[in-house]
């Protein structure tokens, strides 16, 4: 434990990839496999759940402390994260304790079982033989809210160097439904047993965004321009005969989606699809938020089914007969893939169309379209690029279409977290209902640091009440929200909810009478029921 929580220590103090690397290393070559197996799950997002309620976490702080609750939860709303609240809290004693990570998680994985008088005396136990730091990292694992500046890429490359074996390799290895405790090390990174996980999805290809005009790239005869799908984006595998569906967020969804996870893929080569489900019916996409129906339920029922049926569009092709082909051109892949599809013949699995268009102009005519087609943009490939791992920039771009956006008044604020936990970051935007205003998204980003900071300013001296961490305020504020999509909602005051709502820039130039309506608003709902 001492070991781990001197890692995460040396990684929050670094901004360098090297250095984060180093450290990576240096804990590999000198802890135990079981320590190192819990060490991958943690920071590459394979946490267990939570242990215990975070509230006992603030109580237990307020005991030990001899402080009132209100005053930890007041030091909480400014340090900006419970885990580092409770360490600074909590005095430190000479007592250490020589607890492995793996022996630590084990003892975590047992506390689930207990009551919270049980819990709490276990809590207030290992806490005093702790140092600072290492009690903040125990109370991050406690709470689950464990994020420190390591991305998958990182890790998978600090593995590379520690095996001695290529990156795509150990990315590769890493997905899927493992945990520590009920895998090996040897097994799932040295040696893995041939057939062990049929199921196994391969890392996925993350486009970049195309932020300047797209004959940019070159000739449009060395890319792929196809539609942007706004679905969920997953990996149909079929292994000696047996179908699995992954979602992109490493979770496998094939019960969730029995028109896809029943197909009889008896007759199928070994192969593994990567797509977009999508909500579709009569022919045609659905809009995103039908889909949402779907993306909760782990079992859908016949009625729900009906109401929002599914199908995969499928466009790339990363395994053929058990071969892994992503190092193959996408003109190839392309190839077989349309084999498959032609062979699988069926309604619930379609080939995502090659767009037939001869210059830039042409592609971009087809993205302002794109909208009515309930589709994000367009996606350009370049054809003789392999399926890489991760996001790279250079061979996929996503060149989405402009946002819808409104202008809404700003009527609430809350503290933030982090580094912005001293000032008030997250806030809740109105438009207007006759006279009155009504809530319509939150949002939390789009603004630089200048432009937060006035707005900080401008909620303490224009707090009308306070609500814990949240301010209401006199509403006279108005930004642009820029969103992806937009529904119905019955869990909404106005009735509506907002994709991806963000900001866009700070109308300055508009007084608060002059926001939009809540009937404008509406209107986007109307113009999208038409197409």
């Amino acid at each position: 434990m001492q070991a781990f929580a001197q890692l995460i220590a040396q990684i929050d103090a670094s901004s360098g990839t090297n250095a984060k690397v180093a450290a990576l290393l240096d804990y590999l070559h000198q802890s135990s496999d079981d320590d190192k197996l819990w060490c991958i799950a943690l920071l590459s997002g394979k946490r267990p759940p939570r242990p215990v309620r975070s509230s006992l976490l603030r109580e237990l702080a307020a005991q030990v402390s001899g402080i009132p609750l209100w005053l930890v939860e007041e030091s909480y709303h400014v340090v900006g994260d419970l885990a580092e609240t409770a360490a600074l809290l909590t005095p430190t004693n000479e007592e250490q304790s020589e607890l492995s990570l793996s022996e630590l998680m084990q003892e975590l994985g047992a506390l689930r079982k207990m009551d919270d008088e049980a819990a709490g005396a276990y809590i207030r136990a290992t806490w005093q033989k702790l140092s600072r730091y290492e009690r903040f990292v125990f109370n991050k694992l406690i709470t689950g809210g464990f994020r420190i500046g390591v991305s998958q890429r990182l890790m998978v490359r600090a593995l590379a160097r520690y095996l001695d074996e290529d990156p795509n390799t150990i990315a590769h290895r890493l997905m899927g439904a493992w945990s520590p405790g009920d895998v090996q090390f040897e097994d799932l990174l040295r040696n893995p047993r041939p057939n062990e996980n049929l199921s196994r999805p391969y890392p996925f290809y993350l486009a970049y965004p195309l932020e300047e005009a797209p004959d940019q790239l070159g000739e449009l005869g060395q890319w792929q321009v196809e539609y942007k799908w706004d679905g969920i984006r997953g990996q149909l595998i079929c292994r000696k005969g047996k179908l699995y569906l992954w979602s992109r967020g490493e979770e496998l969804v094939t019960e969730r989606y029995p028109e896809l996870g029943e197909l009889d893929g008896s007759a199928w080569p070994d192969v593994v699809i990567d797509g977009e489900i999508l909500a579709y019916k009569e022919g045609k996409p659905l809009p995103f938020g039908l889909l949402q129906k779907r993306i909760g339920r782990k079992k859908p029922g016949k009625k729900v089914q009906e109401e929002v049926p599914v199908v995969l569009k499928a466009y790339d092709l990363l395994e053929w007969h058990g071969e892994d082909i992503r190092h193959k051109a996408l003109r190839e892949r392309r190839k077989k893939l349309e084999i498959l599809v032609d062979q699988v013949n069926s309604s619930n699995i379609l080939l995502s169309p090659k767009l037939e268009v001869e210059t830039w102009e042409q592609a971009a005519a087809l993205r302002t379209e794109c909208r009515a087609l309930a589709a994000e943009g367009l996606m350009i490939k370049h054809l003789d690029g392999e399926y890489k791992t991760g996001r790279k920039r250079g061979e996929w771009w996503k060149w989405k279409v402009d946002p819808m956006s409104i202008d809404a008044v700003l009527i609430y604020a809350m503290r933030g977290h982090g580094r912005r936990a001293n000032l008030f970051s997250d806030y809740t935007f109105a438009v207007w209902k006759a006279s009155e205003l009504v809530p319509i998204a939150k949002a939390y980003s789009g603004l630089s640091d200048k432009e937060m900071a006035e707005v900080d300013r401008f909620v303490k001296r224009n707090t009308i009440e306070r609500f814990g961490p949240v301010r209401s305020v006199q509403p006279e504020l108005v930004f642009e929200l820029g969103f992806e999509g937009i529904a119905e909602s019955k869990r909404h005051k106005s009735g509506i909810a907002l994709r991806f709502p963000r900001m866009l820039r700070w109308r300055k130039d508009k007084a608060a009478a002059e926001a939009n309506s809540l009937e404008d608003v509406k209107a986007f709902l109307r113009a999208q029921a038409r197409t």
